[in-house]
């Protein structure tokens, strides 16, 4: 076997980055340093490296050993000047500063003798270290093993909290149709990159051991975020159970500095608006009675953004995220009217979400009626059954200019049953029923309904 001692070299050549949502970076490094066949060492500087998920993406080259030497602290710093003679600078009561010199005996617990020849056991003051004994970054000695000679180095590890990303799609409302855009931003944590092809994935992958936190360089609270924005819309593909959007330019990554790209050129959609008042049925145990007072409930706000087939927003993946919802005032101003979270859409499904809660479309319900009864067990020996009938009246107004159409729903685990309302029950699964109430502009519309449930 060949052996191959490299001096320590700064990660140089290609980089390429996975980006997660939740924080973590698959790091590649491909490296200008060619590998004899046979046993290799090198040293490289890497920031915020995670030992002991170093490979090797080469399925020539194995990974032999890898040693870690994290960057200087001042506690590692004092241990390797045992033995030195180190300046150390005191600030003075009266102001200004002056230098004491000291030789530093031992580092835990602290002991420096002076020239005098006697001992401190606290510091003298700062000390001022000279520059051999500082690693200003990481650096790691990695033995690797090939099976052939290779022209270049190529390594890969993960970053636990490298840095994260997040979609956010601004819509905006006009008419029966809407304007989509969207944008990912990536904030890096500990990641520094120069020039490096990055890839956003979106998708649900566990997580299953934390990292080494005490590598980690990010602090919280120490971001000051400026952004940089990517022209273009990135390519996507599919890979596992995830998908990947490729940037379409390089980026250069540092913990103070936000890059943003769009997600997909601005689409045109149709969407739907739809006003639900929730239930009041419990889903599972005993339905009880409620107070005799008319109960003020919210009338939820609902869009879907209709993503059909053949169309370059509805044959495009979207990952999960935020989306704010805009619509013009009388001056032709954008105003924020709504803001959800919403889920991973694969191709030609509806993104649907709840943008908040109706102003002037209002609700109130209110228990008619309440009756309990036992019935017989349906064998003998099973217990006995308790049937529960209570009647509801809901009284919804709409101070719009123009009439508006409100979806009562109800679901309820188990065996239940609506036998009497005022509008038509619409059974849309075999555990929610849906009422739809039309109510004319500036008035008031009244839906009653009685339930059954037994339990």
């Amino acid at each position: 076997m060949v052996a191959m001692a490299a001096a320590i070299m700064p990660m140089m050549a290609q980089t390429s980055l996975s980006i997660y949502s939740d924080g973590r970076v698959v790091v590649r490094r491909s490296l200008a340093q060619p590998l004899e066949k046979g046993r290799n060492t090198l040293s490289l500087k890497l920031d915020a490296l995670d030992p002991a998920t170093l490979f090797s993406p080469d399925t020539a080259v194995a990974l032999v050993s890898a040693v870690l030497r994290p960057a200087t602290d001042q506690g590692t710093a004092l241990q390797r000047a045992v033995g030195q003679t180190l300046a150390f600078v005191r600030v003075r009561e009266s102001g200004g500063a002056d230098t004491v010199r000291a030789t530093v005996t031992r580092a835990d617990p602290p002991q420096y003798r002076l020239p005098d020849g006697r001992f401190l056991l606290s510091s003298p003051g700062e000390p001022l270290f000279p520059a051999d004994l500082i690693r200003t970054t990481s650096e790691v000695t990695v033995t690797l093993d090939a099976t052939r000679q290779r022209p270049r180095t190529d390594i890969a590890y993960v970053v636990t909290a490298g840095a994260h990303w997040e979609a956010v799609y601004q819509v905006v409302l006009s008419g029966g149709a809407c304007q989509v855009s969207g944008t990912a931003t990536i904030t890096p944590q500990s990641i520094r990159a120069d020039s490096a092809e990055v890839q956003l994935v979106a998708g649900s992958v566990n997580q299953a051991r934390s990292g080494a936190p005490a590598l980690k360089a990010y602090r919280a609270g120490a971001m000051q975020l400026s952004e940089a924005v990517v022209s273009g819309a990135p390519s996507e593909e599919s890979v596992g159970e995830t998908h990947v959007y490729l940037l379409p330019a390089r980026v250069s990554l540092e913990p103070a500095t936000a890059v943003a790209s769009a997600l997909f050129p601005r689409a045109t959609a149709a969407y739907t608006q739809e006003y639900i008042v929730p239930g009041v049925l419990p889903w599972r145990g005993f339905l009880g009675q409620t107070p005799g007072e008319a109960n003020r409930v919210p009338v939820q706000v609902w869009y879907t953004l209709k993503r059909a087939r053949g169309t370059a927003f509805g044959d495009r993946p979207l990952p999960g995220g935020t989306v704010q919802l805009y619509q013009s005032d009388s001056a032709g101003r954008l105003q924020l009217v709504g803001e959800a979270r919403s889920d991973h859409a694969p191709p030609g499904r509806d993104v649907r979400v709840q943008s908040g809660d109706a102003f002037d479309v209002t609700a109130d319900r209110v228990q008619t009626d309440y009756n309990q009864e036992q019935i017989p067990p349906p064998k003998r020996g099973m217990p006995t059954r308790q049937r529960v009938t209570a009647s509801y009246r809901v009284t919804i107004s709409n101070a719009k200019t123009a009439a508006v159409t409100v979806d009562v729903r109800e679901a309820r685990f188990g065996v239940w049953r609506v036998t009497d309302s005022s509008v038509p029950a619409e059974k849309l699964s075999a555990t929610e029923v849906r009422f739809r109430v039309q109510v004319p502009a500036g008035g008031d519309a009244t839906l009653t309904y009685t339930v059954q449930a037994e339990s």
